[in-house]
């Protein structure tokens, strides 16, 4: 009898260690407006999150669990927090402890596995007094608006990032990078051009919810909102850019559909706290879309496409259209723009060359200009004399009347202004629009 009473009490701590969940480690990932702690778990937990003081931390107990992996190390420039430690409480509970340099307030939220990570605890840090919690990049100066006409804003979105590295190409390319690389290059060059600003909705490795990347476009009164991703396809061979716009009913094709699938569950892996989901604007990007602003988005991918052309092959010669969510905003333009297949190995190639991430970045541009050429907005440096005629240049596959329909004029006042006797253009003619 006191043989096997031992026998048990030897035993016990095996039992209870076979018991706790596995916390298999942790990463943190570090914003312009939050700290973002992500813990990895092999089940659902109870957790409790509490300040203290003196010195600042910030504590997280999760019953019956144990360390597995390791914590992670706090980046030199995170102005939230000094380091992440952890300790046993109760024998049974794992305590992990962020040493902080500031008070912070924090939430925390699980997140449900998917085709990449398993379950997940989440807690975002933000500074208590509602300050920036990381510096601003130093590269991308602030202009003073002009008195009496002010610049483009150009909204320049990284796809992906933090938790989420989209798509990753066979020598281990991901996209997320290279989205933020090609940005990074765009905004360079939108800065040096008279009379456009441009805002970077993601300007470092995390991630940003799709409504905040629209929330943040319409923060800073976009002009333009431009998705840049590089995503992969099952063909290996499959290669080109194409350019996306909304669409409030079905897709132009299953690709595209596929694609915008895909897309849109990007916060399922990135991680977003469903309680964020703005309800007034989620109904206004379901219900108030403007045709105004679809016909616009079409109007500006069509110049995009038409130079990214330029720089390489095109995998589809017309601007498809398909549910992307965080092409919803309901007063920008907007677009999304594969820059090419990074499950191509050619392709993954020349995503990761500086030079050929300059071209792009070169077309991008070059078409964001044709659109505001074409189609300035009042009160900015792009927008003409009232009384100057407009022009328009002929694209392959222009027609009049639909010329007509996209700068709001009668067909017989275009044909009167050009002296059409009939409906005849060319590719390259140059037409004046009546009533500019």
């Amino acid at each position: 009898m006191i043989r096997s009473i031992a026998f048990l009490l030897l035993l016990a701590p095996l039992f209870s260690h076979a018991s706790q969940v596995d916390v298999h480690g942790a990463r943190l990932w570090v914003a312009p407006d939050q700290t973002r702690l992500v813990v990895d778990i092999a089940a659902v937990v109870e957790h409790k999150i509490f300040p203290l003081d003196n010195p600042h931390r910030l504590v997280i107990d999760i019953p019956d669990a144990h360390l597995k992996g390791k914590l992670p190390v706090a980046e030199k420039d995170d102005l939230l927090i000094t380091g992440v430690r952890s300790g046993v409480r109760a024998g049974d509970d794992l305590r992990i402890v962020v040493d902080l340099k500031r008070p912070v307030r924090a939430k925390s939220f699980l997140l449900e596995p998917n085709d990449r990570y398993g379950h997940r605890l989440v807690v975002d840090l933000m500074p208590r007094d509602g300050g920036t919690a990381q510096p601003k990049r130093a590269h991308l100066p602030t202009r003073k608006a002009p008195t009496k006409v002010r610049d483009l804003i150009i909204a320049i979105d990284a796809g992906h990032g933090g938790e989420d590295s989209g798509a990753i190409g066979a020598s281990g390319t991901r996209e997320k990078a290279v989205t933020l690389a090609i940005a990074r290059r765009l905004a360079g060059m939108v800065n040096k051009e008279s009379g456009m600003r441009a805002v970077l909705i993601r300007d470092g490795d995390y991630y940003i919810g799709l409504y905040k990347r629209i929330r943040l476009a319409r923060k800073h009164r976009a002009d333009l909102f431009v998705s840049i991703h590089a995503d992969a396809f099952a063909d290996k061979n499959v290669s080109g850019s194409s350019v996306y716009t909304l669409s409030q009913k079905g897709a132009s094709s299953k690709a595209a559909k596929w694609l915008a699938d895909k897309e849109n569950s990007a916060d399922q892996i990135g991680g977003i706290d469903i309680d964020d989901k703005d309800p007034d604007l989620y109904k206004t990007i379901l219900d108030m879309v403007q045709n105004a602003t679809m016909e616009h988005s079409r109007l500006a991918a069509k110049t995009v496409l038409a130079n990214l052309s330029r720089v390489g092959s095109v995998h589809n010669r017309k601007v498809q259209r398909a549910r992307f969510a965080v092409l919803k905003a309901p007063d920008i333009p907007s677009m999304l723009v594969e820059t090419a297949f990074i499950s191509n190995s050619q392709e993954e190639a020349r995503l990761k060359s500086r030079k050929y991430q300059t071209k792009l970045a070169g077309a991008l541009l070059a078409g964001i200009k044709d659109y505001f050429v074409r189609y300035p907005p009042p009160g900015t440096r792009f927008a003409k004399n009232n009384s100057e005629p407009r022009r328009h240049v002929i694209n392959q596959g222009d027609t009049l009347s639909e010329i007509a329909k996209q700068y709001a004029v009668s067909l017989s006042s275009l044909r009167s202004a050009n002296r059409l006797d009939d409906d005849t253009i060319r590719i390259g003619q140059v037409l004046s629009i009546p009533g500019g």
